[in-house]
């Protein structure tokens, strides 16, 4: 039988639950932006799983994103992910955000550099490239923070843009970038079930206690409490 999947997203916020068996995604709900992801996350993981009737321990994995992304809807995600894997028994699958939004553009992007908001003009900057448009794009560089001024001006006009840090800089952008259609810049359920699915299968999972999401920078109250504690 194929494996029956639930998949939380909620590194931004155009967040959704889904379920799947195997590559079949059979129904999704996107959860309000105007509202936090932990009023409605449950309740929309509820209503997925009624509608595909079935009950929490028919689960065989749970995929989650793991971010960059929103440092409070990344815990709200990965914590409701490995609750759900605690009481049910079923694995936790984790999935890069950049790596769903990167199998997302199209085919003639050869070189692609992903984006997403890092505070304080800064961004989150991972660059994927392929050599055959039947590829997929994997990671030419490490996930790392850069000043959006430094990156700027770096500029290669044969590099495709996305992400969801292209919103607060695409009036900065050459008239010449190649940008992926927008809709595109968050994850969608159907890459990060591709992901996700591909490391079930493979045998790949996630520790429930060692699964953290993918941020490189302490949240804003952390670098406040440093900021007072520091001489």
């Amino acid at each position: 039988m194929e494996p029956r999947l639930l998949i939380l997203e909620t590194s931004s916020g155009a967040g959704f639950v889904a379920v799947a068996q195997g590559a079949q995604l059979l129904d999704m709900r996107h959860l309000d932006e105007s509202r936090r992801h932990a009023r409605d996350l449950a309740p929309a993981a509820a209503s997925v799983l009624a509608a595909a009737s079935w009950q929490p321990r028919d689960i065989n994995a749970v995929v989650v994103g793991r971010g960059p992304g929103s440092y409070t809807g990344l815990r709200v995600g990965i914590m409701a992910a490995k609750a759900f894997a605690y009481a049910t028994g079923c694995a936790i699958v984790g999935v890069d955000t950049f790596d769903a939004i990167a199998q997302q553009a199209p085919r003639e992007a050869f070189r692609l550099d992903v984006l997403a908001d890092a505070q304080q003009d800064k961004a989150y900057l991972q660059r994927f490239a392929r050599t055959s448009p039947e590829e997929p794009l994997t990671p030419l560089t490490q996930l790392s923070i850069h000043p959006l001024s430094d990156w700027l001006s770096g500029w290669d006009d044969t590099v495709w843009l996305t992400g969801p840090g292209l919103r607060n800089v695409r009036a900065r952008l050459p008239k010449a970038s190649r940008v992926v259609s927008e809709p595109l810049w968050n994850p969608q359920a159907p890459s990060v079930l591709q992901i996700g699915l591909g490391r079930y299968l493979r045998g790949e999972r996630d520790g429930p206690w060692s699964l953290e999401p993918l941020y490189l920078r302490p949240s804003s109250a952390e670098e406040k409490w440093d900021a007072r504690t520091t001489p």
